[in-house]
């Protein structure tokens, strides 16, 4: 047993793609078992009669449409309108931005690259140190990984389901869950932000109601989308998959039919950016099922639970492992990953020390997004280092202050579960 495994964790580190590594360490525990091979392709064929598993495409179709119109310069001046005179106030502005953009693009590295190019040079010119301002950029990029209708959510929901564990996992109930832990990590930064910048102000220096007028004006055609995506799941007018099928129809019908600002010739390559990181979830995702079935067939999750037991006297200790554990997992591998190869290794641990599986998603999100900005190897900071061409140890220094903020959320978060779970 020890021989494939040591075999496998080489070849992934000489670089051979993740999702081989995970259907090769399947099929092997499947031959060992004696159990058909023509499984792995069963759980193919049952991740595909799943309805939800249509918002994932069809919301990160929507997201990329997004990013390619002027939709992210209108939310950022609508914003700065709104909030945009306070003391800090486009620090507060970047922060709120973001979140938004994230939340529909799923992908931090998108919104530093999309909103980067807006949002720093603005930061600079309003008289924002040069570090703050990279900190800022590179940390508000995962920050709306937990509010709706991010494609995270919608994974570790999917991957909860499956393993039916503990109390019953719907993806409404992660929805709710992530609004207050969100809003929670948005006002901290903000807070922070504006204190530390309260001699400054942007170019704005005074509320006007002719400029808010003007912003929602031009705004006019995206500010329903969150009544869409949240109004009509909640009201139950809407399936989480038939929102997304609303939203991607919505944003197509404005972006490129009204506004015009994707040409037609644009969507292939838009479709074809969007759809490749559809196309990586879902064969991980097909294939970790797969591998999913193949420990609870050997009983790993019991006997790594046994383990916990016997090392682990209560559960406050256990979730301070789990989010050491998680910090650096971030750090190391990318949220999609992570999801579909730890969670069903560690949701079963977590019920057994009575964590509700919806709680537990929160913390394993808000870690994550912790882990793009974790030193050495945490992903925004390579992104924003190329996008700003900067040092990458410049950004390591820039996102320390942010990356300590975070941390003490994520206290909060793990040790109040009534953060995550009041509105279920």
């Amino acid at each position: 047993m020890i021989l494939p495994i040591v075999l496998l964790s080489t070849l992934a580190l000489l670089g051979m793609p993740l999702f081989a590594v995970i259907a090769a360490g399947a099929l092997w525990a499947f031959h060992s078992s004696g159990i058909d091979l023509s499984v792995v392709a069963i759980e193919f064929y049952r991740i595909a009669e799943m309805p939800v598993l249509l918002a994932i495409p069809l919301f990160t179709f929507a997201g990329y449409l997004l990013s390619e119109s002027k939709a992210p310069d209108r939310l950022v001046a609508l914003t700065q309108a709104l909030i945009g005179w306070l003391p800090g106030g486009l620090a507060v502005v970047s922060l709120a931005a973001c979140a938004f953009f994230t939340a529909f693009t799923g992908a931090s590295g998108v919104t530093i690259i999309a909103l980067g190019a807006l949002l720093y040079p603005a930061l600079r010119q309003a008289g924002y140190r040069e570090n703050f301002s990279l900190g800022l950029v590179t940390t508000s990029g995962s920050l709306g990984l937990l509010f709706a209708p991010s494609l995270p959510l919608i994974l570790y929901g999917i991957v909860a389901q499956q393993l039916n564990v503990g109390e019953p996992v719907s993806i409404d109930q992660l929805f709710l869950a992530g609004i207050l832990p969100g809003l929670l990590m948005v006002l901290l930064l903000a807070g922070w932000s504006g204190w530390t910048n309260r001699s400054l102000r942007s170019s704005w220096q005074d509320f006007s109601w002719q400029a808010v007028a003007e912003a929602l004006r031009r705004s006019l055609w995206e500010l329903p989308l969150p009544v869409v995506v949240l109004g009509g799941i909640y009201s139950g007018y809407f399936a989480v998959s038939e929102a997304a099928a609303v939203t991607a129809c919505y944003v197509f019908v404005v972006e490129v039919l009204i506004l015009r600002e994707i040409p037609l010739r644009s969507l292939p390559r838009v479709m074809h950016r969007s759809m490749i990181l559809v196309g990586g979830i879902l064969i991980i995702l097909g294939v970790s099922l797969a591998s999913t079935n193949a420990m609870i067939d050997s009983g790993v999750p019991e006997r790594l639970f046994r383990f916990m037991q016997q090392h682990v006297d209560n559960r406050l200790t256990f979730l301070l492992l789990l989010n050491l554990f998680l910090l650096v997992l971030g750090a190391l591998l990318d949220i999609f990953s992570a999801l579909v190869l730890v969670v069903p290794l560690i949701l079963p641990v977590a019920v057994g020390y009575g964590i509700h599986p919806v709680h537990l998603g929160i913390i394993f999100l808000a870690n994550m997004q912790i882990g793009y900005l974790t030193p050495p190897v945490g992903m925004n900071l390579f992104i924003a280092s190329y996008r700003f061409e900067r040092p990458v140890g410049q950004l390591y220094r820039a996102t320390w202050p942010f990356l300590l903020l975070l941390l003490l959320c994520v206290v909060l978060i793990t040790y109040i579960p009534r953060l995550s779970l009041c509105f279920l």
